[in-house]
């Protein structure tokens, strides 16, 4: 897990809501947080294998947190008990 992985997590539980890829940069860039769209398209991949968010909508794309990206947040699951959940 990165740096940008935990901001992104944090946005999408803070938010409660789901977003897009795109989405996701417009509003980190109104923040004066600096992921660029090519870091988030790969991340978001990683956090949806590893089961830290869910896609809620094909059709663009709709990304929220899941119950185990809540848990890894809330510190009670270790990036290393998850990639031994993944395998």
């Amino acid at each position: 897990m990165s740096k940008n992985d935990d901001t992104i997590l944090e946005f999408l539980s803070e938010t409660g809501a789901a977003f897009s890829k795109r989405g996701l940069e417009v509003n980190f860039e109104r923040r004066d947080i600096e992921i660029s769209y090519s870091t988030i398209k790969r991340r978001i991949r990683r956090l949806e294998v590893v089961g830290l968010i869910t896609c809620v909508e094909e059709k663009g794309g709709y990304y929220e947190i899941t119950n185990l990206g809540e848990t890894y947040l809330d510190g009670n699951l270790s990036a290393e008990e998850l990639e031994e959940l993944r395998d």
